[in-house]
C-alpha cells in the first residue's frame, strides 16, 4: 500500500462529477477517507446530497453541487464554486459522469441517442478538462482522472455511440498526457468492463441488452469501491491507463495482438447471444 506521504490523492482538493452514485460516489467517499475535501457534482440533487451525507457522517468535508456536464456553462460554474469553496485551485478532477447506451446497431440507433451519449460521455469530459486544467497547469500541480471504459477499445456490437464516446475519452486522455508532460499535472484514464453500478438502467439501453449486462455484472462485476481505490492508487503511481479487470486486460491484448480476429469475434456476438443484433 502506498503511504499517504507519497500520495497525491491523500488530502486532495477534489471535484468528482457523477458523484451521486456508482463509481463517482465511491471516488468521493474514498477521497474523503484519505483526508481530502470533495466537491460532489451530479445532475441529481437528491443523490449527490446523499453522497455528501455519507462523507459528513464519517467526519469528512464535502460540498454538493448540481451540474449538468453536457452544459459548458454548468461546468464553468462548478469550477468557480469549487475554487470559492476550496479557496484555491482544485488539485484533482475526476470526470466520471456518464450514461450507458446500447442495444441498436449503427444506422438503427437514433441520432438523438448518439447526440445525447456523446454530449454527456465525451463533451462532459472535454468541458471538465477545458475549464479546470489551465489553472492546474499554471499552479504546476494537479491531476485529472477521466473515466472511460473497456468499450473504448473493445468496440463491441450494438454499442456504437457508447464505444465512440469512450474511445474519445481515451484519446483525449492520451493527448493530455503528452501535452501535460513535465507540467506537474498527472493524467489517468480508467477503462473497466463490468462494474456493479446502476449504469445499465439508463434510458438509452435496450431492455434485453440491459438485462444481459446486469446479469453479467452481478456475477463477475467488480465493486465500484474496489475500482475507485485501485484507480486512485494507480494515479498515485503515475499510471496513464487503469485496466482493472482480467477480462478487460484480455480484450486489450487481443485487440492489439490480433485486431482482425478481434473484429470477427465481435461479428459473432452481433449475430448470436444476448447482444445479438435484432435488425
Amino acid at each position: 500500500m502506498i503511504g499517504f506521504g507519497k500520495s497525491r490523492t491523500a488530502g486532495a482538493l477534489a471535484v468528482v462529477t457523477g458523484a451521486g452514485s456508482g463509481i463517482g460516489r465511491s471516488f468521493a467517499v474514498e477521497l474523503a477517507s484519505r483526508g481530502g475535501r470533495v466537491v460532489c457534482a451530479d445532475i441529481n440533487e437528491g443523490s449527490v446530497k446523499e453522497t455528501v451525507g455519507l462523507i459528513e457522517q464519517a467526519g469528512g468535508g464535502a460540498l454538493a453541487a448540481v451540474c449538468d456536464v453536457s452544459n459548458s456553462d454548468d461546468v464553468q460554474t462548478l469550477r468557480d464554486r469549487a475554487v470559492d469553496w476550496f479557496g484555491r485551485t482544485p488539485t484533482l478532477l475526476i470526470n466520471n459522469a456518464g450514461i450507458g447506451a446500447g442495444g441498436h446497431s449503427v444506422g438503427h440507433a437514433s441520432l438523438e441517442d448518439w447526440e445525447r451519449t456523446l454530449q454527456i460521455n465525451l463533451w462532459g469530459v472535454i468541458y471538465g478538462c477545458h475549464h479546470f486544467l489551465p489553472a492546474m497547469k499554471a499552479a504546476g500541480h494537479g491531476g485529472v482522472i477521466n473515466v472511460a471504459s473497456a468499450a473504448g477499445f473493445a468496440a463491441g456490437p450494438r454499442m456504437g455511440a457508447y464505444n465512440v464516446s469512450k474511445a474519445g475519452v481515451m484519446s483525449l486522455s492520451e493527448t493530455l498526457a503528452a501535452e501535460l508532460a513535465g507540467s506537474g499535472v498527472r493524467v489517468t484514464v480508467l477503462c473497466p468492463t463490468f462494474v456493479k453500478t446502476n449504469i445499465f438502467a439508463g434510458e438509452l439501453i435496450d431492455a434485453d441488452a440491459a438485462h444481459a449486462a446486469t446479469r453479467i455484472a452481478k456475477y463477475v462485476g467488480m465493486s465500484p469501491d474496489k475500482v475507485a481505490a485501485k484507480t486512485l492508487a494507480d494515479h498515485d503511481r503515475g499510471r496513464l491507463y487503469v485496466v482493472p479487470q482480467v477480462d478487460a486486460r484480455a480484450i486489450w491484448l487481443s485487440k492489439r495482438v490480433a485486431p482482425a480476429l478481434h473484429a470477427r469475434a465481435g461479428g459473432v456476438l452481433a449475430r448470436v447471444g444476448p447482444f445479438a443484433d435484432k435488425h
